[in-house]
């Protein structure tokens, strides 16, 4: 696919690629999020947690893409040569459905943001938000199936683009900055129910493992990338200054408006929060960032999830139709499933009572599997020593890092709660069929070792659950 200097993208390039990922509907809709679980204090240690895992996994995706420079599209050729062919199978499938997800939550705010505007719309929920919706889905595969670099250089221009929003309204809030109200509001505030610490760090897990989605998007194109050693400069580069705007964006709106206030608005919250502070246009202003934001996250994403799906079916780990490409080297048939995906789920988002928060929270959930991958594979690599004959100095650090980064995504799993889990297995067992074709193609044994039929085993114990659990009204959508 890649095929001369033409396809080839600069540490810029990468740069954008990450912060365009990183910075999507997840930032816009941080203050109601953060503001419905916790005052500042509780933020400020969700954000250590969040930060410092998702720093170590930054540092693994960097350590790798140096190390192991024969492995492509990251998250899903780590996974494989660590674990396998069926746990490598379920990071690729689990990483694209995960952002398959994720793109729908795109659409969803881009409606809500509207909704603020023209009532049709909705929350992005209704039929109409839909249609429209399902037009753009169907003009961006289009747009992209006319060449990879061109979408690439459209995201470079939006991703400087969206900034530009962001950083007002940090830059007017910390003008409007009101001490007195952000001390009134640390530990809590007056006017939300009770809850310990604990639970009010636990409410926005999901919520910051959102936002730093992205975080690999650098690695995943590291195929295309001019020097090897960029990938991981992008990495940490759009890791920190991504970070910095999502803690500002958090704490910021606790300096201007009562708890109960933030935590009451609609999304994308940052519009209500900036039209309270400098008057209605703060909104609309706020309102257009959003929408050139998401669209150019979807962009970015759209890429993605066909370039893995691409990936894992040219290695043989995808059924290899979906390895097959069009006249401009765009993966047609990875894009055309992606998309298909894409509408089903928007489609669905009909019925769901909050469509934002559940894709949002699913995307989460399916996307802290393949990091976990990630994390064990680097931890490996170091206890194992391989590559290490060159700096060895830096293996027992990244043990270090590796192991911190397992913690955290157990930990992440763990506190985003059973209803998650028990919706990923719903996607990933029927997941398993692409597997199963994939096999068959080539003609070798489904399962090879017994900790696969394990794991088999348990998707479908969980996917079974789910179904239960949401035919009894246990679980709800």
């Amino acid at each position: 696919m890649a095929s001369g200097s033409t396809q080839k993208f600069s540490l810029f390039a990468l740069t954008a690629m990450v912060v365009g990922s990183m910075v999507g509907a997840g930032i816009f809709s941080l203050p109601r999020t953060f503001g419905a679980a916790t005052g500042p204090f509780g933020a400020i240690i969700a954000w250590c947690i969040a930060g410092g895992g998702m720093y170590m996994l930054a540092r693994i995706f960097q350590a790798l893409a140096e190390r192991k420079p024969d492995l492509d599209a990251g998250v899903y050729a780590y996974a494989k040569a660590g674990f396998g062919d069926y746990p490598g199978f379920l990071s690729a499938f689990g990483y694209w459905i995960g952002s398959c997800i994720g793109n729908v939550s795109y659409w969803v705010l881009i409606k809500s943001t509207l909704g603020r505007f023209f009532p049709v719309f909705g929350d992005g929920n209704t039929l109409v938000a839909i249609v429209v919706a399902s037009m753009g889905i169907w003009l961006f595969h289009f747009m992209i199936l006319r060449g990879v670099q061109q979408a690439a250089f459209i995201n470079t221009v939006v991703t400087v683009a969206k900034i530009v929003p962001i950083l007002t309204f940090i830059v007017l809030l910390a003008v409007a900055f009101k001490l007195e109200l952000f001390r009134a509001n640390f530990w809590g505030g007056e006017g939300m129910p009770a809850a310990s610490l604990l639970e009010q760090v636990r409410a926005t897990m999901l919520a910051t493992v959102f936002v730093f989605i992205g975080i690999e998007g650098a690695s995943n194109y590291s195929r295309y990338a001019q020097t090897r050693s960029d990938v991981g400069t992008a990495t940490i580069v759009g890791f920190i200054g991504v970070t910095a705007l999502m803690v500002l964006v958090t704490l910021l709106p606790y300096a201007a408006l009562q708890r109960p206030e933030i935590a009451a608005m609609s999304q994308p919250s940052m519009a209500g929060v900036l039209a309270a502070v400098v008057g209605p246009w703060g909104a609309v202003f706020i309102s257009a960032g959003v929408i050139i934001s998401v669209l150019g996250a979807y962009l970015a994403w759209s890429l993605v999830c066909a370039e893995v799906l691409y990936v894992a079916a040219r290695t043989d780990d995808m059924p290899r139709i979906f390895g097959t490409e069009n006249q401009n080297r765009v993966p047609s048939a990875a894009l055309w499933l992606t998309n298909i995906i894409v509408q089903l789920f928007v489609i669905s988002t009909y019925w769901s009572q909050d469509a934002f928060a559940l894709m949002l929270n699913l995307t989460s959930a399916m996307s802290l599997i393949p990091y976990l991958f990630v994390a064990a594979y680097g931890y490996l690599v170091a206890q194992r020593g391989e590559t290490y004959e060159v700096r060895p100095e830096e293996r027992r650090r990244d043990m270090i890092i590796a192991g911190i980064a397992v913690i955290y995504t157990i930990f992440m799993i763990i506190a985003g709660g059973l209803k998650f889990v028990l919706l990923s297995a719903l996607l990933y067992a029927p997941g398993t069929i692409l597997y199963f074709w994939a096999r068959r193609e080539q003609g070798k044994k489904i399962f090879n070792t017994v900790t696969d039929w394990v794991i088999f085993a348990a998707a479908v114990i969980g996917c079974v659950a789910a179904i239960v659990g949401l035919s009894t009204g246990y679980l709800t959508i």
